[in-house]
């Protein structure tokens, strides 16, 4: 999972970002909310954890501002702050949980885990590279959030591939889901392959000898 983590304190911050990136998880932290602000602006995160009481904009006020932007993502608040009226406004905004400081790493990641088996966490966009994602819901590739124009079987081989992120899929397996299991040799699915390459921008998708592709997780 991708977080965007907003923490002033030094020292928690990188607790945080130790702990969770330990856990499999990618962080991006930031100790400001205004740098945090400019990132989500041009970055996907499945997760936001939000400190309320930061320079720059505050962590109640960075999350008003992206749903003005229609950026809806799971968000934890973690806060010293018990004043009810803030903890109501961070539920009123949309967070997903509240934890009070100071607390256990452990508890963090319990909360994280039970927000992602609730499915709070939609995963919609797949993060291909630093340029390119995959919209799920719409079976489309962006890049740098703007829709590309593919062919239909152009479209297939990046769905296929996006789904698949850091496994090898096969010959067998494009033959399956792209050609409908019809007979089709490898070098037709190469041909195909390397016509969808020379469109991109960037280099996504690895030929894997003698396998097939893949494209690895960013």
């Amino acid at each position: 999972m991708k977080i965007l983590l907003l923490e002033d304190e030094v020292m928690l911050n990188e607790s945080i970002e130790e702990y969770l990136e330990s856990q499999g998880h990618a962080l991006e932290s930031f100790f400001d909310g205004l740098e945090a602000y400019e990132s989500i602006k041009k970055n996907e995160y499945d997760l936001l954890i939000l400190d309320i009481n930061v320079p720059g904009m505050d962590g109640l006020t960075f999350l008003e501002k992206i749903h003005e932007l229609k950026i809806h993502v799971p968000t934890i608040y973690i806060s010293a702050l018990v004043d009810i009226e803030d903890i109501s406004r961070a539920y009123k905004l949309g967070c997903v949980d509240y934890l009070k400081k100071p607390f256990h790493l452990k508890e963090l990641i319990l909360r994280l885990d039970r927000i992602v088996l609730s499915n709070d966490v939609p995963r919609v966009h797949l993060r291909l590279s630093k340029n390119y994602s995959y919209d799920q819901e719409h079976s489309t590739l962006l890049f740098n959030g703007l829709a590309q124009t593919l062919t239909k079987r152009q479209s297939q081989i990046i769905d296929l591939l996006s789904r698949n992120r850091g496994r090898v899929v096969d010959f067998e397996q494009f033959s399956i889901y792209i050609w409908d299991d019809q007979v089709v040799d490898n070098a037709t699915i190469r041909a195909e392959v390397n016509r969808l390459k020379k469109f991109l921008q960037e280099d996504i998708i690895s030929n894997v000898r003698g396998m097939g592709y893949m494209i690895e997780k960013p």
